[in-house]
């Protein structure tokens, strides 16, 4: 869950990731699609990664207060 949040804390302002993109990456051997997507509805859920929607679905940092 880490290496997930910390992908997306470095493509900040670089680039927009998609859950597809995500799941495409950390896919591998024993980790399943399925695992990803749990991975990030767990980041979501804790709100440490929200989805924008900007002409699609990308996962981003949340907002700072």
């Amino acid at each position: 869950m880490d290496e997930i949040y910390k992908t997306i804390e470095e493509a900040e302002g670089k680039k927009k990731l998609k859950a597809g993109d995500i799941q495409k990456k950390f896919a591998v051997g024993d980790v399943t699609r399925d695992d990803v997507k749990a991975a990030i509805r767990d980041l979501v859920d804790s709100e440490r990664l929200t989805y924008a929607y900007l002409g699609g679905s990308y996962l981003v940092l949340p907002p700072k207060a």
